[in-house]
């Protein structure tokens, strides 16, 4: 099982170096490692969350990235499924990432300009790092059968 976390953290990290943002870079190594059982569409849906929210320094794009995934986990469809599981689990997801690299706050993980080799580099940790975080949650918490096939 580390294995595919550190597949996770590789994916992630490897997804960003090509060019994608933090939070694109997470939802498409997810979805490679469930076979791309997701439509590729979903990468789109992530773009604005990198440099927290396009930009803005808030949210971390990877955190964003990573609620996206859970969703796929314990989302609802339907107004009559409670959203509680998914807020519980994005939010014990989100204390942990709080945890891991002292804040969830894009500007204040990462202080130096925006592109510049600093800064990416340490996007490029923290992309990572959230990988194998996420896949090392989602495994603690049993969801690997849940929703999508995650290559094993």
């Amino acid at each position: 099982m580390e294995d595919l976390a550190l597949e996770a953290r590789n994916r992630a990290g490897n997804n960003f170096k090509e060019g994608f943002n933090c939070a694109e870079s997470l939802v498409k190594a997810f979805n490679e490692l469930g076979n791309n059982s997701m439509n590729p569409d979903i990468i789109k849906m992530a773009t604005g969350f990198g440099g927290g929210l396009g930009h803005a320094g808030c949210m971390c794009g990877a955190l964003a990235g990573s609620a996206m995934i859970l969703g796929i986990f314990r989302g609802r469809t339907s107004v009559t499924e409670s959203r509680e599981p998914a807020y519980e689990l994005t939010k014990e997801f989100h204390d942990r990432f709080n945890t891991k690299f002292g804040a969830t706050c894009c500007r204040a993980l990462n202080p130096y300009e925006f592109d510049s080799p600093e800064h990416l580099r340490n996007c490029l940790k923290i992309t990572g790092g959230t990988g194998k975080l996420l896949m090392e949650f989602i495994q603690e918490k049993k969801l690997l059968a849940a929703s999508i096939n995650i290559s094993q």
